[in-house]
């Protein structure tokens, strides 16, 4: 199937022309808080949605309530949750969920060891309602690991999707199409921070063997319906650690990101191009080829695989320790103007003197909201996962609130000042209004600034570290060089997913 893309501004393709009203309210709100927290979403693989069936989407579940709410942003129909019950007991996160159609699942975990026959049947009532809307062409859901987590593979599966799975197909009438399972790739370059980049692939949907494509009986054998079951989820897990990329350690996960950072920064080179950063799509998508030849040799030769990983962690250790990117070995980043001095000391100015008092307004409105939730988020979320959620949960709330205050203020103000100033012209609503809309351009203004701020003080440092090493970067110009052919002379002959480009850059088939 095709694999197009769509912008964070683009149009959904094939969108469910029956989507009820309030779901598509409220998925803008939600579109618009993950917008708002992620400097850019990618999509990608809206393809392979099929438009004459439902089915189930499956993910991998590592960012808490962010995970849900980049799926129900991005996809184009309305899709029904399965979540566990103890989060509707929040009770404005229970009514955005109800209002979502969200179904209660019940975890045995959760539940008192007496009410484990009250779990089963609720959850055969929420599976019911839930196959029911698959077997008429509509889409579900679920994250079968149960929980969310910061591992960087998944934890152990639930038998729950591959049980709705066949519990929708044998509820589709004769004569239509069976549903499909939809894996779904969810990937964060830095998922706790905000304005970082997220990337949604929907993967097309999973071919089922013969044994597992299959509409079971009414009158199956329950240890039959069983081993199906557990067949399929295994099926789902190898088909999601494929898509997300599974690694054992976020040690090894590390090293397979600099092998990519590495092969792209020698490939750019030596075409001679300057194709800039790579987009989060092209990062996953290098880390996809890296992965799958790092998954195949070390079936066929585990030693020799372990030496390459050895000598890229050493190169790491080396670019860590001067705190370089591996394309800054060749050149330094760009500034406004790399090639005039002047130009260089103009942008340090700008930077560092100019701007920060025309930001003090943006500083004064929205730092105090902003530390509040950097102390939630690092003692109300015990693990990365949850510090997200946090963030952009509490953020709608406390920013409006914050920017409406000062508005007021902003409105009181003027009343006292027209007190004390007869003759001077009242407008509190005015002054209100802008107050507002000054805390919310500014707030925006604020973090451009400091990633500006960041960056040109990261041009300036690398400029000196490059004059000062011009040994050791040479020597690292060289290793990166020998480890580049190394790894591609192991992946000769393998089927990587993805394409190189003539600029040495990487995209997708």
């Amino acid at each position: 199937m095709s694999d197009p893309r769509m912008a964070e501004n683009g149009t959904d393709p094939s969108p469910e022309a029956a989507v009820p009203v309030t779901y598509r309210r409220l998925r803008f709100i939600v579109r618009l808080l993950t917008r708002i927290f992620f400097r850019r979403v990618e999509v990608t693989g809206l393809g392979n949605i099929p438009t004459d069936r439902g089915g189930i989407l499956v993910a991998w579940h590592p960012n808490g309530m962010v995970d849900p709410g980049l799926i129900i942003g991005r996809f184009p129909h309305q899709v029904i949750f399965g979540a566990r019950h103890g989060l509707f007991r929040w009770p404005i996160l229970a009514r955005v969920m109800r209002a979502l159609g969200t179904v209660p699942i019940y975890r045995k975990q959760d539940m008192a060891e007496d009410a484990h026959g009250e779990q089963r049947s609720k959850n055969t009532t929420s599976l019911d309602a839930l196959a029911k809307v698959i077997a008429d062409g509509s889409f579900s859901a679920l994250f079968p690991e149960g929980i969310s987590h910061d591992a960087p593979h998944l934890i152990e599966l639930k038998t729950g999707a591959a049980r709705l799975y066949y519990q929708a197909r044998a509820q589709t009438p004769a004569g239509q199409p069976p549903p499909v399972i939809i894996p779904v790739g969810l990937h964060y370059d830095k998922k706790r921070l905000f304005r970082s980049k997220a990337l949604v692939v929907f993967h097309p949907p999973m071919e089922l063997g013969p044994e597992l494509d299959v509409t079971p009986a009414p009158d199956e054998d329950v240890e039959e319906s069983r081993e199906r079951a557990r067949a399929l989820t295994d099926a789902i897990d190898g088909e999601l650690s494929r898509v997300i990329y599974a690694t054992e350690s976020w040690e090894l996960h590390a090293l397979l990101h600099r092998a990519r950072k590495l092969v792209r920064a020698e490939r750019v080179h030596r075409a001679g191009s300057q194709p800039g950063k790579a987009s989060i799509d092209e990062r996953v998508a290098g880390l996809a080829r890296i992965w799958t030849g790092y998954q195949g040799l070390m079936a066929q030769d585990p030693q020799r695989v372990e030496q390459m990983v050895d000598r890229v962690a050493a190169y790491d250790e080396d670019m860590s320790a001067l705190d370089l990117a591996d394309h800054e070995l060749d050149r330094a980043p760009r500034l406004l103007s790399p090639w005039l001095v002047m130009i260089l000391l103009m942008q340090f100015v700008l930077v560092f003197f100019l701007l920060p008092p025309v930001l003090m307004v943006g500083y004064v409105i929205n730092l105090p909201p902003a530390g509040i939730l950097k102390l939630l988020a690092q003692y109300a979320g015990s693990e990365d996962k949850d510090r997200a959620t946090i963030k952009i949960i509490g953020g709608a709330f406390l920013y409006p609130i914050t920017w409406s205050i000062w508005a007021l203020l902003a409105a009181w103000g003027v009343i006292q000042l027209n007190v004390l100033f007869p003759n001077m012209p009242a407008s509190p609503l005015l002054a209100g209004f802008c107050t507002f809309v000054l805390g919310v351009l500014s707030g925006f203004l604020v973090i451009g600034y400091l990633r500006l701020a960041r960056e040109t003080l990261h041009s300036i440092r690398v400029r000196f570290v490059r004059s000062a090493n011009t040994v050791p970067i040479g020597r690292l110009c060289g290793e990166r060089s020998v480890l580049h052919d190394g790894i591609l002379q192991m992946a000769e002959g393998m089927e990587l997913p993805g394409v190189v480009h003539a600029d040495g850059t990487v995209g997708r088939d």
